[in-house]
């Protein structure tokens, strides 16, 4: 019943096709995050058209926000049971039917049924799993791929914001929606490029078709039809989940999704507070909204640089130390910012944050496929986005409960910011632990035993134990000038 999966196709090619690929994932970022962002460009239209105020028309976009993360790991699901092709372009034919039919609107509760549950639904059916087919062809410039994958997020921000705004003058929102509506189905487009691949990893494993076929033989001799067939699917369901999820019984993987609470926290508020709290501070509208120029475009930044150095040589094997590191500086960030009340001051502060949310945001899936491997990394990618759903939901709410209450920004700002250096602290004590547990590697006993090195005065000399035989002994002969191998 245990059996060896072994390889049908080769390593990953770091290359080819792998760069198509990344174009794929790069538009599926731009068609989802991207668009998820400008939906805020709506904001006003939406509260004027609905005449309500700020709080309930907020809610459309926490709901586009929290769907797709919070369904990230259906899009796993679907992509693992069926192929990353068919969740990528179901997410697109879900996403543009929300956007299409949230142009007909009559009141906010159909903007979010519509705009928010249908098209976050879709949304999360692409973006996990499109993310999961870049690690999975990227091995050596993994970081690299992913930061030029992952900038169509900041990329899609800085070009659609003024075209939707043009689209809003040229047609109202309810043009402009079914104009992104039918750009959106370009998901569909992308989902034709992941062309599928399995890689050559050797692992022991319980085959679940061989256990549905035993047990399927089993529940016919012992239950009647309409009895065994049930069990019998319940049974190939659970043997596929338990082998699918098994990575969340790891401990580095618990603690990972732990840190992931706490750094997407800290993380969502600033995008929704940095123009309020510049305008608190004196700095005029239009130099509030170019802080978040600023922070977009160094975003994309930090997407493609932090990927390239940290794919380099000397870096390779430490891309988890430079995540806990982009994850503390921009706790840092926050905890210098309520000093800063001028815009010189605030624009260094943009271009830092935005840089390091960048370097993180691309090093995520590089960390979860450290932890997790290849093969389980769009299950995994799908939980660690799931968990990012509820801090993206109740974050905004608390920081503005805190400003209220307070009468400032500072206690929000400084929540966020300990939030995010704690995330880091406890993945990096996580690491430390685990290394101090682990055994020293073992010397080869026969090589200990054949070989003893004695230095004298800075020449060096072979004691060779008699047991040597005449091979090892010519061996030493040719490597010690003047052994006597007799």
């Amino acid at each position: 019943m245990t059996k060896v999966n072994k390889a049908r196709s080769t390593s990953p090619p770091d290359g080819g096709w792998g760069w198509m690929i990344v174009a794929g994932c790069f538009l599926v970022t731009i068609c989802t995050r991207a668009v998820t962002r400008c939906i805020s460009v709506f904001f006003v239209e939406f509260q004027t058209y609905f005449t309500q105020d700020y709080a309930q028309t907020a809610w459309i976009h926490s709901i586009v926000d929290c769907m797709t993360m919070l369904c990230a790991p259906l899009g796993s699901v679907v992509s693992n049971h069926f192929s990353c092709q068919v969740g990528i372009m179901l997410g697109g034919l879900l996403a543009s039917t929300g956007l299409i039919l949230g142009s007909f609107a009559t009141s906010l509760k159909h903007l979010y049924l519509t705009l928010g549950v249908l098209t976050g639904l879709g949304f999360a059916l692409s973006y996990s799993p499109a993310i999961a087919m870049v690690g999975k062809y990227f091995s050596r410039r993994k970081a690299l791929a992913y930061g030029i994958a992952m900038s169509g997020s900041g990329i899609g921000t800085f070009i659609l914001a003024p075209v939707v705004q043009l689209l809003i003058e040229q047609f109202s929102w309810r043009g402009a929606l079914l104009i992104l509506g039918g750009f959106v189905l370009n998901l569909c487009v992308c989902g034709a490029l992941m062309r599928p691949i399995t890689l050559k990893e050797y692992q022991t494993s319980r085959e679940p078709n061989h256990v549905c076929r035993t047990q399927k033989q089993d529940f016919k001799r012992t239950s009647p039809c309409s009895t065994w067939t049930k069990e019998w699917v319940q049974t190939c369901l659970c043997c596929s989940l338990q082998q699918e999820y098994s990575f969340l019984l790891m401990s580095d993987f618990v603690v990972l999704a732990i840190s992931v609470l706490f750094m997407a926290y800290g993380c969502s508020p600033l995008f929704v507070y940095l123009v309020p709290y510049a305008l608190s501070v004196g700095v005029s509208h239009q130099q509030a909204a170019f802080l978040m120029s600023i922070l977009g475009v160094i975003d994309i930044v930090g997407n493609i640089t932090f990927g390239w150095l940290t794919d380099r040589r000397c870096l390779k094997n430490y891309q988890y130390v430079c995540y806990l590191f982009a994850v503390g500086l921009d706790g840092l960030c926050y905890l210098c910012l309520p000093m800063l009340q001028s815009l010189p001051l605030l624009v260094p502060f943009s271009c830092t944050f935005g840089y390091f949310d960048g370097a993180y945001v691309t090093l995520i899936p590089v960390v979860t496929a450290e932890i997790v491997g290849t093969t389980s990394l769009s299950s995994a990618l799908g939980v660690v986005y799931f968990l990012h759903a509820v801090p993206y939901l109740v974050s905004p709410p608390i920081s503005g409960w805190l400003v209220d209450t307070t009468g400032s920004y500072t206690a929000a700002f400084l929540l966020c910011g300990f939030s995010m250096i704690f995330s880091s602290v406890l993945l990096g004590f996580a690491r430390l632990v685990k290394k101090m547990k682990k055994p020293p590697p073992r010397i080869p006993a026969q090589e200990s035993d054949a070989k003893r090195q004695l230095w004298t005065n800075g020449s060096v000399a072979y004691s060779v134990a008699s047991e040597l035989d005449q091979k090892d002994r010519e061996s030493v002969a040719m490597a010690v000038p003047g052994y006597n191998p007799t």
